[in-house]
């Protein structure tokens, strides 16, 4: 019996961690995301470094990317940029690449 509590302990632990590295690895992906489009927008740098903390809060709306791309659309949009829903997601998934390899480096 201990070999089984052992073995679910084992799980347990490895899926915190997996879940503790998703969760980073989303910040920074949200950090990344944020600076692209605070270039877009002609941010200054500390514009910039509070509208990337903004985009992070923003993950923390909902289950998925759908708050993130929505808040993006809007304040891109409101800024005159010439961005559709899809260029952004297609940013969305450039960015979770970069974040995660990024992310990997630092672990190795």
């Amino acid at each position: 019996m201990t070999d089984f509590n052992d073995r679910e302990r084992a799980e347990e632990a490895k899926f915190a961690f997996d879940e503790a590295n998703d969760f980073k690895i989303a910040a920074r992906r949200n950090r990344l995301l944020g600076e692209w489009a605070a270039e877009k927008m002609g941010l200054t740098p500390e514009e910039t470094d509070a509208y990337k903390k903004a985009v992070v809060q923003a993950d923390f709306e909902e289950a998925g990317d759908e708050d993130v791309v929505r808040k993006l659309l809007g304040d891109l949009t409101a800024a005159g940029c010439d961005v559709s829903e899809a260029d952004i997601r297609a940013k969305l998934d450039e960015c979770s690449v970069e974040a995660r390899r990024q992310f990997m480096s630092e672990q190795g």
